[in-house]
């Protein structure tokens, strides 16, 4: 048994040969040729073996055979750790009894599963190999360009994975962040087994639910906090990176990419709280800020959509300009939005320092002072941002639209610093507290669709003047009231 310790990039086939430039000028690499690799993915029709989180296959190369079976595993940050098996075989067959018994649950019928085994789909591709020395540790690095293959559909698979075969894990890093200076690549979450499974139409990406609050657990500290933030951070990231590319449905993707935007601020609003944020890493969240900006303009229009009700119920002319707004939003076209960033090399470059700053702090190499109880910790965090909202909104004046649409982005980094630390808190206290914060940033969405509206009406010719500006009026005395409910309200973490 062994358990293999790797990191996997997807990259655009595009970059394929740039990528083998990079890859055969670092220091100490040494090509080990091309195989190419046939794979079929096995389990019962039921998904048993699945249902155990293993997965099996048979693999061919030059004549010979192999089949493994891979058991339950972890992923953290973008590293792959997967307990594997490997046993050589004479053809290609599968034979579960040549595996360890002990790796099977208990009570598991081996022999019914081996009956029911049945092949789902198939790999096939190129795998260039390098090995490259640096340091004390020896990584393998396997490019592999092909196909997955099910139901008579493919896939394309470009994919890069750095495998550990000695030393530190922190060698993965850094030869991940020296090919995603020059390359367009990405952490790759999902594993072609899983990519076979979801072209087999027996699995569907999970439903995301939104971020409430991040559990913590007892006792932690500021350290575990740190880590459990950029963790799941970056695992949301890559989550909702997949369902915005594969979502075909406009309403959906701009709730999903406005989710992504959350994640990727909530990382930087971390970082920056704990004196991480440095001036590189500053420059790439800023490309990556400019690379969303429609994600604003298409959430606007979401919220015309989705709110029809309240929001678009009076107006005189709704049956002629709904249509036009569910077509502006198609228009926002977010997965293209997504794949002009996915080619941006601060992208995928990102994730990558990111992910080493994960394992640079679990392994006690970032210089953290960090003295204070978390609890203490987390109220500081929460001060200094309520102090700059009511700095903010203090003014004893009479408060415009564009007053309060310059407060949408700060309202929501706000927001963000109670789901990092707000689970160390009474819910009932949290809800209280947040509940007119919460009617303010909702008001400041309804204001900018409203934007959005009046644009889409001076295009098309639409006279909406005389109704917005009402509409407008009307959510303008409510919001000041949510604003002076806000001011008043009484920090939970008080």
């Amino acid at each position: 048994m062994a358990a293999e310790i790797e990191l996997k990039l997807f990259f655009p086939k595009s970059a394929r040969e740039a990528l083998i430039s990079l890859l055969n000028s670092l220091p100490h690499s040494e090509s080990k040729g091309v195989k190419h690799l046939s794979n079929s993915y096995f389990d019962t029709p039921d998904l048993q073996l699945r249902q155990w989180d293993m997965g099996l296959r048979i693999r061919g190369c030059d004549g010979h055979y192999e089949q493994t079976i891979k058991t339950a595993g972890s992923v953290e940050g973008g590293v792959h750790s997967r307990p594997e098996y490997n046993i050589d075989i004479d053809q290609p067959k599968v034979d579960l009894s040549r595996f360890p018994s002990k790796i099977w649950p208990l009570g598991a019928d081996i022999d019914k599963v081996q009956r029911r085994l049945t092949s789902l789909f198939d790999t096939d591709f190129s795998r260039m190999i390098w090995h490259i020395y640096l340091q004390d540790s020896l990584v393998e690095v396997a490019l592999d360009i092909g196909t997955v293959c099910a139901n008579g559909v493919s896939e394309p698979i470009c994919e890069i994975e750095f495998e550990l075969l000695a030393g530190q894990t922190q060698a993965l890093l850094i030869l991940g962040e020296q090919v995603t200076k020059q390359i367009p690549a990405r952490l790759g979450r999902a594993s072609k087994a899983q990519r076979g499974y979801c072209l087999a139409a027996m699995a569907s990406p999970p439903p995301l639910e939104p971020l409430d609050v991040i559990a913590l657990g007892d006792n932690a500290t500021p350290k575990q906090a740190l880590l459990t933030v950029l963790s799941i951070g970056l695992e949301r990231w890559q989550l909702l990176e997949a369902l915005v590319l594969e979502s075909s449905e406009s309403v959906e993707q701009s709730e999903l990419a406005y989710r992504l935007r959350a994640c990727i601020r909530l990382l930087r609003s971390t970082l920056m709280q704990f004196g991480l944020l440095d001036e590189s890493l500053l420059q790439a969240f800023s490309r990556l800020e400019q690379h969303l900006a429609p994600v604003d303009i298409s959430l606007g229009y979401r919220t015309l959509l989705t709110h029809r009700a309240t929001l678009l119920t009076t107006l005189p002319q709704v049956e002629a300009i709904e249509p036009l707004i569910t077509k502006a939003l198609a228009a926002q076209d977010l997965p293209c939005v997504m794949q002009i960033m996915l080619a941006d090399n601060a992208y995928g470059h990102l994730q990558l320092k990111l992910v080493n700053l994960l394992f640079a702090c679990r392994e006690g190499l970032l210089p953290l002072n960090l003295s204070s109880e978390l609890v203490q910790f987390a109220n500081n965090q929460l001060e200094d941002s309520w102090r700059q909202m009511c700095t903010m909104m203090s003014a004893e004046r009479t408060w415009n639209c564009d007053d309060l649409l310059s407060l949408g982005k700060a309202l929501e980094e706000s927001h963000l610093v109670g789901i990092a630390y707000g689970d160390l808190y009474r819910v009932k206290l949290r809800s209280l507290f947040c509940a007119p914060w919460n009617d303010l940033a909702q008001g400041v969405r309804t204001l900018y669709a409203y934007q959005c509206l009046a644009k889409l009406a001076t295009a098309q010719g639409i006279a909406l003047q005389p109704w917005l500006d009402s509409q407008q009026q009307s959510l303008l005395v409510a919001m000041e009231h949510s604003r002076r409910s806000a001011l008043k309200a009484t920090p939970f973490w008080r």
